[in-house]
């Protein structure tokens, strides 16, 4: 019988937002809760694409959360690879009343592919976040997600999102607790092993060994 290969699972959190650095942005903005990333953040998301360019990594498909600062952040990343990008609100930032004083409000996805055209127009999201959401609430629906798309794809997968979803996805993929690093632009990365039963942390919240990848295997 043949055996199962291994696959990877990489999950991103967004660069900075222009929030952090201008604050006062929030007072006249039309989406007050969907800031774009700051320049410096910019440059984080294009930065990573570059490293993740290198032919030692495998990504198949790529999940990214409706929110502008991630599709920002997924954006150089699709390009470089030519994938689309799947808008999954399940992998959304928390809908919590303490930050938000109504549910958040997002660029369509009509919006979203004229600025950004390998945003997928078929996908449908599977799972919409209820406002408002507790602590419960967002680990639940991003553990969630994260199952219900390694079993439909069964690739290796780029999830784009917060760092509630971030921690959500890792835990429930790995199955157990444990403290997941969510720095901004941050890779957590887990290994499936060949008989597709269990997950591993490999790469927690880090992109430094990005830079110190094998070189390709050139053939003889």
């Amino acid at each position: 019988m043949e055996s199962k290969k291994s696959r990877t699972i990489w999950i991103l959190r967004h660069g900075n937002r222009h929030d952090f650095v201008y604050p006062e942005w929030f007072n006249t903005a039309t989406r007050k809760y969907d800031p774009p990333l700051s320049d410096d953040g910019i440059i984080q998301a294009e930065t990573l694409a570059e490293k993740l360019l290198h032919p030692n990594i495998k990504i198949d498909d790529i999940f990214c959360s409706p929110f502008l600062r991630a599709i920002q952040t997924a954006y150089p990343i699709a390009k470089n690879l030519n994938l689309p990008i799947k808008v999954e609100a399940g992998l959304g930032e928390w809908h919590n009343p303490n930050w938000m004083d109504e549910k958040p409000v997002t660029e369509s996805i009509q919006e979203l592919h004229e600025k950004y055209p390998l945003i997928d127009q078929n996908y449908q999201a599977q799972i919409i976040p209820q406002y408002p959401e507790t602590l419960e609430d967002v680990q639940k629906r991003t553990a969630t997600i994260a199952n219900i798309l390694t079993r439909q794809y069964c690739h290796n997968i780029l999830f784009v999102g917060h760092s509630l979803s971030v921690r959500g996805i890792a835990l429930g993929l790995l199955n157990k607790d444990q403290i997941i690093n969510t720095p901004l632009c941050g890779l957590v990365k887990l290994n499936q092993d060949s008989d597709h039963n269990k997950w591993n942390l490999e790469l927690n919240g880090d992109v430094s060994h990005l830079s110190h990848l094998p070189p390709p295997k050139i053939a003889q």
